[in-house]
């Protein structure tokens, strides 16, 4: 990307100036510049602007924020006009991406109203409301406090303003950061309802945050956990990859479990745990603790990587548990055809739990090796059977062997590129690619990729 071209913008970016006199609430040099940009030139164009979200809530936590965003009256179209950088993306969720250099993005939304904004301010001991409340389309617009108050839990419903260095806050977040608590903004019987997804991200913010779910918002989870079947599978999916990125993935399937949604995402998995003893399920547990760690560290830690810390112990289960062995590959092709999890992700799984029975020797090797140690999974299958043997002490003399061996081989490079062959005479033109070989081609050196490990490891 190239850097921001903000129309008619001075070029140093504003610095929040002490609200009433003080000190701002949050220190200028831990607010983001471009963030700052976009804020003062939306002020300068004469709209309201703040800093929204997850990275107030983060900024006040002593917290680094992953992204910074941005609330604002302007419309849509309005944001698009000011930014030369600009693009909208959305359809149920209308949102600008405001573009900088090194492909950084801060997301700016409009002030909106929630469709059902009267059903959701009832207080919390008023009856439940009939009907179906699920929201297909949210772009009525409204004013701040009402964007405040359409958001989804109190924590992230703080505002910050750059140009008075205050906090603004409509729906009590505050008081449950200092709780450490997690509430629903209004009736949380109609704001799990109105987005059954909302179950997922209160369990994530529980987990990554250390936060409790306060009573009320537990009970409505429990009550309508079942409704993530009417949300879109992509959704479902990704807020399940959220929580396996997020650092506290362990803690988050326990909260899962304790709730009953395992079953519910993930039914092999939640039928393992019910069938295994309290050991074989602390070893599973166990293994998304050391994949949190790795998260943590900043090690490479892919999505695939962080499905097979979750599934190995199906795949592996010990002899005493009393759990069957379940057979990941088809699990991998329901979450593929079902759940709609992209192929290179399931493919990238399945290839890093064959690779753990070539490593502890439990498969005919045809090769030597090298030829394992050149593999390009090789790093995160290594750490994949790392994990499981700190947790289990499963594989510990193969594990320092495969470290001797990788700490005397040379650095993995990417395998050079076979060179063209050289035409008698030019290939005739086509009008269009032919997607349908280019994509079957793919697929067989995929296949080529995973029968190599199944065989050669």
């Amino acid at each position: 990307m190239t850097e921001a071209t903000l129309a008619g913008a001075p070029a140093a970016p504003d610095v929040p100036t002490p609200a009433r006199g003080g000190a701002p609430e949050i220190a200028p040099e831990r607010l983001d510049p471009e963030a700052l940009k976009v804020l003062r030139h939306l002020r300068q164009t004469g709209h309201q602007a703040y800093l929204v979200g997850g990275c107030v809530r983060d900024l006040l936590l002593g917290r680094t924020p992953k992204d910074f965003d941005v609330a604002t009256s302007a419309s849509p179209e309005q944001v698009r006009a000011a930014f030369r950088n600009c693009r909208l993306i959305g359809r149920r969720f209308r949102l600008a991406h405001v573009y900088f250099s090194g492909r950084k993005i801060i997301e700016v939304s409009t002030f909106r109203k929630n469709p059902v904004d009267d059903l959701a301010s009832e207080p919390v001991a008023s009856p439940p409301p009939e009907g179906d409340l699920l929201i297909e389309e949210d772009n009525v617009f409204g004013t701040a406090e009402e964007d405040a108050r359409r958001r989804d839990f109190t924590v992230n419903g703080l505002f910050y303003d750059v140009s008075t260095g205050a906090v603004i806050d409509y729906v009590g977040g505050r008081a449950d950061l200092d709780a450490r608590a997690i509430r629903t903004i209004g009736n949380p019987e109609v704001r799990i309802r109105e987005d059954p997804v909302r179950v997922l991200r209160a369990v994530r913010f529980a987990a990554k945050l250390d936060f409790t779910i306060e009573p009320s918002t537990a009970a409505a989870i429990q009550t309508h956990a079942h409704d993530l079947v009417r949300c879109a599978s992509p959704r479902v999916l990704e807020e399940t990859l959220r929580l396996l990125r997020c650092g506290a993935a362990s803690r988050a399937f326990r909260l899962l479990r304790e709730y009953r949604i395992v079953r519910l995402l993930l039914p092999p998995v939640a039928a393992f745990l019910d069938a295994c003893g309290p050991e074989e399920s602390e070893r599973l547990f166990g293994l998304l603790d050391a994949a949190d760690r790795r998260v943590r560290s900043g090690a490479p830690a892919g999505d695939s990587f962080l499905l097979a810390a979750l599934l190995l112990r199906l795949a592996r289960p010990s002899t005493s548990s009393g759990a069957p062995a379940v057979p990941v590959e088809p699990l991998l092709s329901d979450l593929v055809h079902l759940g709609r999890l992209p192929r290179r992700i399931a493919e990238g799984t399945r290839l890093l739990l064959l690779s753990q029975r070539a490593l502890l020797g439990e498969t005919r090797r045809r090769g030597s090796p090298n030829r394992i140690l050149r593999s390009a999974h090789f790093a995160e299958s290594l750490a994949l059977m790392e994990a499981n043997a700190t947790v289990t002490g499963e594989g510990q003399e193969a594990l320092a062997r495969w470290r001797d061996r990788d700490a005397g081989h040379p650095p993995r490079a990417a395998r050079p590129l076979a060179p063209l062959p050289v035409a008698a005479e030019p290939a005739p033109r086509s009008s269009s690619l032919d997607l349908g070989a280019i994509a079957r081609a793919r697929s067989r050196r995929r296949e080529a990729e995973i029968a190599r490990l199944s065989g050669l490891l």
